[in-house]
């Protein structure tokens, strides 16, 4: 059995959560730098699912949800898919990569968000090298989930589900 830990109350993961959605909801996962190369780098840290694997399962965990499901290596292209989450979404589920130490500009998008942002690690930043202590996506996040590998993915996908329904 799979849980995830969302609000107060565990709840089982991979049935899909219809009874939660009551219209077409549009979430926004955003993926950083090198998270396209899931699967092969550094499967010891990573895991060995894809990010079309983890797409997939979103897909069939929420097919009642419309979720728009992007990855870039560009920090500006990031910064310009925050902008239009913003717009267009209600909860942005974002695994920022790298960027998660080092953008600013990152950073200052999601502080403008008008969606509500669910912050997603594969791996535990806090447990790594010390240079990943910084952490300019957390102060603007919601929630955060770390350290779960893919499920983390499924964890914010329930949790968004329950913060719009």
């Amino acid at each position: 059995m799979k849980l995830s830990y969302a609000g107060n109350a565990l709840a089982k993961l991979g049935d899909p959560p219809q009874d939660r959605v009551t219209m077409t909801q549009h979430i926004f996962v955003l993926n950083g730098p090198n998270l396209n190369l899931l699967g092969q780098r550094e499967p010891d840290i990573y895991g060995h699912e894809t990010l079309e694997d983890i797409h997939q399962r979103m897909k069939t965990a929420a097919p009642n949800a419309e979720i728009e499901f992007r990855q870039s290596n560009s920090e500006g292209e990031l910064v310009d898919w925050v902008q239009e989450a913003s717009k267009k979404a209600s909860i942005l589920i974002l695994n920022a990569g790298a960027y998660t130490h080092t953008s600013v500009a990152l950073h200052d998008a999601l502080r403008a968000c008008e969606a509500k942002i669910i912050e997603v690690h594969l791996s535990n930043p806090a447990a790594r090298e010390p240079f990943r202590s910084t952490n300019y996506v957390a102060p603007c996040a919601t929630a955060s989930i770390a350290g779960f590998g893919a499920r983390g993915y499924l964890m914010a996908l329930d949790a968004a589900l329950q913060m719009t329904a």
